[in-house]
């Protein structure tokens, strides 16, 4: 038989660098131990140090959790293939630009994580998001 589930938390935290003061807010509720989640998580995304990771996080009610490390955000990927902070702040500026193999780059990263097997739409999800933060794709 299967656990009872307490809760399901959704965070963003830099792989291998999680420490309890940035997710009490989130867990600390949940009454699980901090440093051993944090131990946890560090030792998960070791691999990917530095980066954006984001991840689902079961609460079980016996005080168990499972860590589910999802691909770093859309955004994260584009604005770091484009080398910019953030996208445009205006209608009319253009943020950064990026060629079709970078798209084509990306989308096979969050390939795992969208709702289609297609690489042409994960191509056209990435397109839309570069196009949203007006990053000009080349």
């Amino acid at each position: 038989m299967s656990k009872a589930i307490k809760a399901k938390v959704k965070i963003q935290l830099i792989g291998g660098g999680a420490n309890p003061s940035q997710i009490g807010k989130e867990m600390g509720p949940h009454g699980i131990n901090l440093m051993k989640f944090c131990t946890d998580f560090n030792a998960e995304t070791a691999a990917k140090k530095g980066e954006m990771c984001p991840a689902d996080v079961t609460i079980y009610v016996d005080k168990t959790y499972k860590i589910v490390i999802k691909t770093p955000p859309t955004s994260y990927l584009l604005k770091k293939a484009a080398g910019i902070e953030k996208g445009a702040a205006t209608d009319k500026d253009v943020a950064g630009k990026i060629t079709k193999e970078q798209v084509l780059a990306i989308a096979k990263i969050k390939l795992i994580d969208l709702n289609t097997m297609s690489l042409e739409n994960a191509c056209k999800s990435v397109e839309g998001t570069a196009t949203s933060m007006r990053i000009k794709i080349i």
